[in-house]
Formats: C-alpha cells, structure tokens, sequence
C-alpha cells in the first residue's frame, strides 16, 4: 500500500503576489533598475510577504535574484554582500511543473552592520519591485 501526504497547502498565504506587476528593466550593470522604496516593514521580511522577482524559466534561478540583490546597498549606500541560507516555505503556484513553488532565503550584510538581516526572495510569482525598508537602491553608473 502506498500513502502519499502532501505538507503543501492548497491555499497560498503569500500577499504581495500581484500579475500585473510590469517585467523589470536592466541597467546596463545587468542589474533591475529598482526606482521604489517599500513603505511596508514586512515586504521582504516576512515569507509571507517576499519579494517576488518572477523568472520565465526556473532553469537559472539565481540570475534574477542575482539582478535584484545587486541593485540593492546597504542603509547609507554601503555595498552588500549576500548569501543563500535554504529554500523553505512551500505555497501552490500554477508556474511550476511539480504544482508548488519555495522560497529562497538571503542573508544580507554590510560593513558596520550589527546584525545581517533575512530577506525572502520568491522567482515563481510576480509583484512589484520595490527596495526594502532599511536599505537602500545602489546607485548605478550611467
């Protein structure tokens, strides 16, 4: 007999995904040009409340939240360094093959910083790109 239970539920609890999200521009860094900042404290640090990048093809993952990241600085323009902690939280999406998408965990630090800050990044759903609160957009040359 073979049992099959699933930990993913049916329901999303994300609440920040929004279709109509227009497709990021490039800068020439090969970064998003981010031009908002979030006037929410949960956007970004709360999994229920990721930054949601969106990527056409979950081939290469990392290259859009590669594009965010880097367009991101620290509170007074300090340049960041971050690092993938795990993949966690399951929700339904309808982008994926296997029914479900997950989030990708950043840890975020700068120098001078007392304590890196956690930001959830989600590639399967669209949103709005806006820079979170406590840092800020870095600045990119012309």
């Amino acid at each position: 007999m073979f049992l099959s239970s699933s930990c993913i539920s049916t329901k999303s609890t994300l609440k920040n995904v929004n279709n109509n999200a227009p497709i990021p521009k490039l800068s020439r860094e090969n970064t998003f040009i981010i031009t908002e900042y979030s006037k929410d404290k949960k956007y970004g640090y709360n999994k229920d409340y990721p930054i949601n990048i969106f990527y056409y093809n979950t081939n290469n993952e990392q290259l859009n939240e590669e594009r965010f990241l880097n367009a991101l600085a620290g509170p007074k323009g300090e340049k960041i360094t971050y690092t993938k902690m795990e993949t966690c939280c399951p929700f339904p999406s309808k982008r994926t093959s296997m029914g479900a998408g997950f989030l990708n965990v950043y840890e975020i630090r700068w120098e001078g910083q007392k304590k890196p800050i956690t930001l959830y990044l989600n590639i399967y759903e669209k949103g709005f790109l806006m820079c979170p609160m406590g840092l800020s957009i870095k600045k990119i040359n012309p």
